[in-house]
């Protein structure tokens, strides 16, 4: 059944998926200046570029909501605080809060913005909800690796960029410190993971 979109459940929906993505966004640039501090640049940069995708997604629900400017919108919602020291601790977090927005929110957003005949933007809903759940596994893989002391440990000889330089040696430890730079070993990253490398 069409609905108007004024008078829409949907309208509001986008207006808390913007919230949650803005949100998401500040949460993950505090935690990624918590890994600088910590000189752990290789969680910085995960957090710094899934801040990034996070104000896309906002972006993207903000602009559905265009031929409502100048108007507000009063919602109710619920958002996590995610307060910790502990780096593991927030990769935890942020991964259960984008299984959530994924398994849960997400899907009734977009079911209800079907059921309203909003087809594009349930389709974002669906689209935006695949990407946090890929959100959520690098997460868990990060927070796997530092639970099991492995962030710059493998079981085999891997490879190892850093992010600072781009060097790349093949070895089960990265260095302490990069031989060709001299950085810490907080920038070293798996090359399968490092950005546009194949």
């Amino acid at each position: 059944m069409a609905v108007n979109f004024k008078d829409s459940k949907t309208k509001e929906n986008l207006m808390k998926a913007f919230a949650g993505e803005s949100q998401a966004r500040n949460r993950y640039t505090y935690a990624a200046q918590q890994a600088h501090e910590q000189n752990l640049h290789v969680l910085e940069e995960v957090f710094k570029f899934t801040a990034e995708q996070e104000r896309a997604h906002g972006k993207v629900f903000y602009e559905f909501l265009t031929d409502l400017s100048g108007e507000n919108i009063s919602i109710d919602g619920t958002y996590p605080i995610d307060i910790s020291e502990s780096l593991e601790d927030l990769l935890g977090m942020a991964a259960h809060n984008e299984n959530e927005e994924h398994d849960v929110v997400y899907k009734e957003f977009e079911q209800v913005a079907k059921e309203e005949g909003f087809d594009d933007i349930a389709r974002a809903f669906f689209m935006i909800g695949r990407v946090e759940k890929m959100h959520a596994e690098r997460f868990e893989k990060f927070k796997k690796w530092m639970e099991e002391n492995k962030l710059f440990v493998s079981d085999v000889s891997t490879a190892w960029m850093c992010l600072n330089c781009g060097h790349t040696i093949e070895t089960k430890l990265a260095p302490t410190e990069c031989p060709v730079c001299g950085e810490n070993q907080g920038y070293f990253v798996r090359v399968s993971l490092a950005p546009y490398t194949e």
